[in-house]
């Protein structure tokens, strides 16, 4: 007997999750791991974020709201669209989620029929590919390298998208790549996408304030007005105010996907608990010093990071421009052998080795779509980095040349 359908069978797990629980198994062992496996910020949540949520449970704020979420925070995330993205909205174009994945979760569920394709440029993040299996589709997953900044190009896109296409999905700042898509860069691809009106565009900008070196940030849906009907624009409050956990996500989009959306939501989590709307309201609406500190830090880590992998001989990575991940080349370690005899054959068996040898998590490129690379998050204290480097570098240098072919 089985207790599994069928569809989960070409399902993997999250990639990410999975390095980070096998360095929790090794440390579990009594070794000291560094785990760079998870993107998450290692600030705490801003003081008076956390203050509204107890104060919403202290005052019995702890019923169902509506499914979309409450009036006061589509109201402030309405507002935040307009004030910081150019886009006019109202309350009523607001849809409300348990974190962004919920979101992207309930559009492909609420628009997804078996063997629709949903465009998804490589690298991606580890769970685009597997949610779209997951309710029938396709995934299509064209290479965006380093020589396009691991950006999508109009090419590219031109030559992914079927009749069957549904979806294609940008994320802009990228994860793993912090690939950060300029206007221009948006223009282009929206002149090809006009000429194809039944794809729909799914902008995910969830590290939307997390960008380097001055770089201007703009969304899809406003560098492409024309094309603002068949937008989704995902977004939500775990990165910029280091809120990962209270899972909270939201998005603008066309009217009836989100009545489908907030369908789905209705007859599945019935609503995001009231006290972390509560404290998303307080995150959009009260100070926000917090995104630049942690803006700082992040660009400050990155730098330190790309300095100590520029001296690593056999690892390459060009700076992130966004987002807290660096995305490391690792070809040069292709075929080596490690100390104890094993041949490193792709990113999978690096990341492994990292693991082992050098006690550092890593995920591998495998898991993106794009190898060989493997991902580290920069979203740690600048000691942990400075010695998760240190032991890269060793393990690196303990490498041998393998057989010749």
């Amino acid at each position: 007997m089985s207790y599994t359908a069928t569809r989960l069978a070409a399902v993997k797990a999250s990639a990410s999750m999975a390095a980070s629980m096998a360095a929790k198994a090794l440390r579990a062992t009594g070794i000291d791991v560094i785990d760079l496996g998870l993107g998450e910020p290692d600030f705490p949540t801003p003081s008076h974020i956390a203050a509204a949520a107890h104060t919403a449970a202290t005052k019995g704020e702890t019923l169902y709201t509506p499914a979309a979420g409450t009036l006061a925070l589509r109201t402030a995330i309405a507002d935040k669209f307009r004030r910081e993205n150019g886009l006019d909205c109202t309350p009523d174009d607001i849809v409300v989620a348990n974190g962004a994945k919920q979101i992207i979760f309930n559009a492909l569920v609420a628009t997804l029929n078996d063997g629709d394709e949903a465009i998804l440029p490589a690298p991606y993040f580890v769970s685009y590919p597997e949610l779209v299996k997951l309710l029938g589709g396709t995934p299509v997953t064209p290479i965006c390298g380093p020589d396009t900044g691991f950006r999508l190009t109009p090419q590219v896109l031109e030559d992914a998208i079927t009749p069957r296409t549904k979806w294609l999905f940008l994320n802009t700042p990228g994860n793993p790549s912090g690939a950060v898509y300029s206007r221009d860069d948006l223009q282009a691809l929206g002149a090809v996408l006009e000429r194809h009106p039944h794809v729909l565009i799914l902008s995910d900008e969830i590290y939307e304030h997390i960008r380097f070196d001055g770089r201007d940030f703009i969304s899809f849906a406003a560098a492409c007005p024309a094309l603002r009907a068949r937008t989704l624009v995902v977004n939500g409050v775990a990165k910029a105010y280091a809120m990962t956990g209270w899972r909270v996500g939201y998005a603008t989009g066309p009217a009836p996907l989100l009545k489908a959306m907030t369908t789905v939501q209705s007859q599945s989590v019935t609503s995001v608990a009231a006290p972390m709307q509560a404290a998303a309201l307080a995150a959009l609406t009260g100070p926000q010093d917090c995104i630049p500190t942690f803006r700082t830090a992040f660009q400050r880590r990155r730098d330190l990071v790309v300095a100590a992998v520029a001296q690593i001989p056999g690892l390459t990575l060009a700076p992130p421009e966004g987002a807290f991940y660096a995305y490391i080349g690792c070809a040069a370690l292709i075929g080596k052998r490690t100390p104890k005899g094993a041949i490193l054959t792709d990113d999978t068996a690096v990341t492994a080795y990292l693991l082992a040898e050098g006690h550092v998590a890593a995920v591998p490129g495998a898991a993106y779509g794009l190898s060989p690379f493997f991902r580290i998050s920069t979203a740690t204290s600048d000691a942990t980095l400075a010695e998760a480097t240190t032991r890269i570098a060793r393990a690196v240098a303990a490498l041998e040349p393998g057989i010749p072919a």
